[in-house]
């Protein structure tokens, strides 16, 4: 469901056409379950009857990232796996912690481990 958001807003029908086999009630249950936790945010696009479009909020784009991340890691196990890569020049993406202040990567070493996971 959070992939399907990641391109921007889109209306429940929408939403349903992208994620097929989901039932209606489940995907009404799912993005009310997203929007309390705070991932998700609805906005009211027709007042009569009320329809609303679906968004991520900046947590749900923070949870998109690690879903990524996560996605990536898996499927390396797997022989026919490809890397996530870079759009403009196709090299594959690595993923570093990174700080803005001091605008440097920063490794495992430069930080406690219990703080990088």
């Amino acid at each position: 469901m959070v992939e399907a958001l990641l391109d921007g807003p889109r209306r429940f029908g929408e939403l349903t056409e992208t994620l097929p086999g989901i039932a209606p009630n489940i995907l009404t249950d799912r993005l009310r379950r997203l929007e309390r936790a705070g991932i998700v945010r609805s906005s009211p696009y027709q007042e009569r009857p009320t329809r609303l479009a679906y968004d991520l909020t900046a947590d749900g784009r923070d949870l998109a990232s690690a879903l990524r991340l996560l996605a990536d890691w898996g499927s390396r196990g797997g022989s026919d796996a490809e890397p996530l890569r870079h759009l403009t020049c196709g090299t594959a993406l690595e993923a570093r912690w990174f700080c803005p202040t001091c605008e440097a990567a920063v490794d495992s070493t430069e930080a406690p481990g219990d703080r990088l996971l």
